[in-house]
């Protein structure tokens, strides 16, 4: 039987399953018309199984648990076992959909077949929803967010057969990259984490020659403390609760960002800070700040995915100034932070060490990886899809989002994901931690809505200061 050896890092990953956070991949595509399952079903057959093989091979674990694991070809491959039907319970509205989905995430995928399902969610509203379930070990979210963009169109009309998967570099604002529309959107600029400027994996150790930036990095890397104690930490149990907004318009955050001379990005991080300060508030648990783990892209993007995937990606520190009430100072230094850490070497350092763990036994492998993930207390990634509007198997895609798995005792990952000139922006938490996610999803829209009147505000003022600027010098002149 064919087998082929793991990376160390896809076997880190593997490794680091839990019951309280398993280490899968959740995507959710959503539709206003019902979806072609059969033609649905060709689609992945052709552009997912056959062309990128761990999606029909399983695990093999090696003799003893000694050395890494492999993957073996499943004999007698059956696609019917991995996609799924599921009719959405009634009034199947979002709410329902959301807790579908809860439920679903949950379950740990069969280790017998090949890591990953798909479920098909018949009864959303007037269409039908899709969530797909990958196992971490099979590629990073930046190539699994490609692999899913591969398995549409930007026609309806399109045949079954797509092309290869390749993305275009987008600017360094990972929310408004432009996107390169293909026969099957293989153009698409997919990146996870917040366009952090990427260190190919080649030049690990030439950034550990940068003396003392690297050593720095590194040091941080290892050697920062545990977050801060909030109600967000704690033992995160098994149970998991997703919410999501509602769609944003990406023009109006962008007008945001203009008038203040900031990014998307920070714009929405400034949102998503705000909404945390309020629920701590709630809760008398106010601190200076928290900090965030946000995945850093390693891999080209403007060449083909490896038809064997795998995880190329690095994990950089960003601390979110929850202390901060108010929100012109609170996107200031949002702003500052982010530019700090845009040329940092700790996403490629951050590779070499989960590579590194990988290499070790199976216990040692789990204490280490408990020395990193007490540092933070949630997950933060950011994927930019097509500008335009998108078609699975004939059916246009209203929404898109997507969560990967926050690792250890991690309990809240946060998503954001533009699509199509809208962004949604999406919560995975504990529910022993944090039973209540809408109440921060309402919060940032709040906070977001806030931040639109504080930059039109200013932009109304600026035209009267440079007009009063102007009477000043005449009169000065006279």
């Amino acid at each position: 039987m064919t087998a082929r050896r793991m990376s160390t890092a896809d076997a880190a990953w593997l490794h680091m399953d839990r019951p309280s956070n398993l280490m899968v991949v959740n995507s959710l595509l959503w539709f206003d018309e019902p979806l072609d399952v059969e033609r649905a079903t060709e689609v992945v057959r052709t552009r997912l199984v056959e062309r990128f093989p761990r999606f029909r091979r399983r695990v093999a674990e090696p003799a003893l648990g000694l050395g890494v694991p492999s993957f073996e070809e499943m004999p007698d491959f059956d696609l019917e076992r991995h996609i799924h039907r599921r009719a959405l319970p009634a009034p199947g509205d979002k709410a329902a959909l959301q807790d579908l989905v809860s439920d679903l995430i949950v379950v740990p995928l069969d280790r017998s077949k090949p890591l990953w399902d798909m479920y098909v969610i018949e009864g959303y509203g007037t269409g039908t929803a899709v969530l797909s379930r990958m196992h971490h070990c099979i590629a990073d979210g930046i190539a699994l967010s490609r692999v899913m963009l591969s398995l549409t169109d930007d026609a309806p009309d399109a045949g079954i057969a797509g092309g290869e998967v390749v993305a275009h570099h987008g600017r360094a604002d990972a929310l408004t990259a432009p996107v390169r529309t293909g026969a099957h959107l293989a153009g698409a600029a997919m990146h996870e984490g917040f366009e952090i400027a990427a260190h190919p994996g080649s030049e690990v150790r030439g950034l550990l020659g940068r003396g003392a930036a690297g050593g720095r990095a590194l040091g941080k890397l290892l050697l920062t403390g545990s977050d801060v104690d909030t109600p967000l930490r704690g033992a995160p149990g098994v149970a998991r609760r997703v919410a999501w907004t509602d769609r944003i318009e990406l023009e109006a955050v962008k007008a945001t960002g203009h008038a203040t001379g900031t990014t998307v990005n920070d714009v929405l991080l400034t949102a998503v800070t705000g909404a945390l300060h309020r629920w701590l508030a709630e809760r008398d648990s106010v601190v200076d700040e928290i900090r965030a783990m946000v995945p850093f892209n390693l891999r080209p993007l403007d060449q083909p995915l490896p038809a064997e995937l795998g995880n190329r990606f690095g994990l950089v520190y960003l601390s979110l100034p929850v202390g901060i009430a108010d929100g012109r100072q609170r996107l200031k230094e949002v702003h500052r932070r982010m530019d700090a850490i845009k040329h940092s070497p700790e996403g490629a350092l951050s590779y070499a060490i989960l590579g590194a763990i990988g290499m070790t036994p199976l216990p040692v492998e789990q204490r280490l990886i408990d020395i990193f993930t007490p540092k933070v207390t949630a997950l933060m990634t950011n994927v930019p899809g097509p500008r335009q509007p998108v078609y699975f198997a004939g059916t246009p895609v209203a929404g898109a989002l997507g969560w990967v798995p926050a690792s250890g005792e991690i309990g809240m990952g946060l998503s954001i994901f533009s699509y199509d000139g809208g962004v949604t922006v999406g919560l995975q938490v504990a529910s022993a931690l944090v039973p209540d996610p809408d109440a921060i999803v309402t919060s940032f829209e709040q906070e977001l809505a806030a931040l639109g009147r504080m930059a039109r505000s200013r932009a109304r003022r600026a035209p009267a200061r440079r007009r009063q600027g102007g009477t000043r010098s005449r009169a000065g002149k006279e």
